[in-house]
């Protein structure tokens, strides 16, 4: 196999992780190569810290190396080592998943997650693109730009549960709600069985940029805990997270 061809290969494969997490056999189906050259392909990635593997034998995501050149080319390069450690400790201090994310367009970008070493787990979202309306990290910042909301609103509503929200009216009363308390719940309306909460991010000069959230199965997220307690922590995480 040619350099050049490696190189195109690599970056086929790439371009489908950036979709979100995905195993060797789907991969392969996707970009039309033998499963034996796509395992070649991310062995020589995984060493690079291109790409990762979470779980031995398990889903294939962007890694921390590749996330860490995507988001120099951008103000917010510094995001994900100054997240980190919050998101660390709002892991221990919730025992769900915690993450991070920025606006691409109208969706939510997943950059980074640290999840809870729990028998129930949640996916690992780091690479995934979801329009704003249907999670609260786009709820948060659909909160802050009435021109973004008023643009967004201008077409319709993709539904994904039976919890999505899908009408203009049923949004912007979601986003009076967020704006008095300064954090986004959303129950089950991305995918059926995970609740999450979020609130937004902001640079050292102001600026909304990003979002940053916590989820977890809605068996036991939020549970016997006070949700407005949980909102206020990840708002008081989110207040304390600044960056460039």
């Amino acid at each position: 196999m040619s350099t050049v061809q490696s190189i195109e290969r690599a970056f086929a494969l790439l371009k489908v992780l950036s979709g979100g997490p995905a195993g060797v056999t789907d991969l392969a189906d996707r970009v039309g190569l033998p499963k034996s050259t796509v395992s070649r392909l991310l062995s020589t990635l995984e060493e690079l810290g291109v790409v990762e593997q979470p779980a031995a034998g398990g889903v294939y995501r962007i890694g921390a190396g590749m996330i860490e050149l995507a988001a120099a080319a951008s103000p917010g390069r510094s995001l994900i080592s100054t997240a980190r450690p919050h998101l660390i400790e709002l892991n221990r201090r919730t025992g769900e998943a915690s993450g991070i994310s920025i606006p691409d367009g109208f969706d939510m970008f997943y950059l980074d997650q640290v999840t809870p070493n729990a028998e129930l787990q949640v996916r690992d979202w780091t690479g995934t693109r979801i329009p704003m309306h249907a999670v609260p990290s786009g709820q948060a910042l659909l909160a802050l730009d009435d021109a973004l909301l008023d643009q967004y609103l201008a077409a319709p509503l993709q539904r994904f549960t039976q919890h999505t929200l899908t009408s203009a009216t049923a949004l912007r009363k979601r986003i009076t709600e967020v704006r008095r308390a300064g954090y986004a719940w959303a129950m089950e309306e991305y995918a059926e069985g995970m609740n999450s909460v979020a609130a937004a991010l902001r640079t050292q000069d102001g600026r909304v940029v990003a979002a940053l959230h916590v989820y977890g199965p809605a068996s036991r997220f939020p549970g016997e805990r006070d949700a407005h307690e949980i909102g206020e922590m990840v708002k008081a995480t989110a207040a304390k997270i600044k960056f460039d």
